[in-house]
């Protein structure tokens, strides 16, 4: 094999019907894999995964598919490079109280997708940082899908570099103190852009 074939693999967006098959039998279809797999919305994983599509679909970026390991979450029309951090009150699990609110905003390492070369330079690679939080705090009506649940917090990546230069997680009390923009997500796209433009 060579090396022309270990490009990138051409990942095509698929709808949910396309057949999963044995001997040429259709046994399942994708969209019941996905039923299966991503049902719980406040995993955490599967939470930071939707916070990401919110964040694109309100930048107008979710066209594609999602790249699973950029050096970014989201790269937008205008080039922008955003980074998505999520995080909760409540957890799928039983829990003895509500989760304490922090956010990973650790500087790393990084392959970037667009070049496909591993950087090992440590530090933070987008021009804002999203931060998600599902803030409601009533499992019996917890829905991830009613993104008035959601708030969002948005700030340029370099007041994080100069404010919080080597720290790996930030809590809701100290982000809250660098004076992002807090904004529902109808406000999101706006406060995106006030932040990559340097307006903020």
């Amino acid at each position: 094999m060579s090396n022309a074939d270990l490009g990138p693999l051409a990942i095509t967006r698929c709808n949910g019907n396309e057949p999963i098959r044995a001997n040429g039998e259709i046994v399942s279809r994708l969209g019941e894999f996905w039923s299966w797999a991503c049902s719980d919305l406040a995993n955490n994983t599967m939470r930071g995964v939707l916070a990401e599509y919110l964040v694109a679909t309100a930048l107008e970026a979710s066209a594609g598919t999602r790249t699973e390991w950029d050096t970014v979450d989201i790269r937008t029309p205008e080039k922008w490079r955003v980074e998505v951090k999520s995080a909760a009150y409540l957890q799928s699990w039983a829990q003895p109280q509500l989760s304490e609110i922090s956010f990973s905003i650790a500087p790393a390492s990084g392959w970037d997708a667009l070049t496909g070369t591993t950087s090992a330079d440590v530090l933070r690679r987008s021009d804002v940082y999203v931060f998600c939080l599902l803030h409601h705090q009533d499992k019996q009506t917890l829905d991830p899908l009613d993104l008035d649940q959601w708030t969002f917090y948005v700030l340029p990546t370099r007041l994080l570099d100069e404010r919080c230069p080597a720290q790996k997680t930030i809590r809701l009390s100290s982000l809250e103190r660098l004076d992002p923009l807090k904004t529902d997500f109808t406000g999101l796209q706006k406060a995106v852009a006030a932040c990559a433009e340097g307006v903020r």
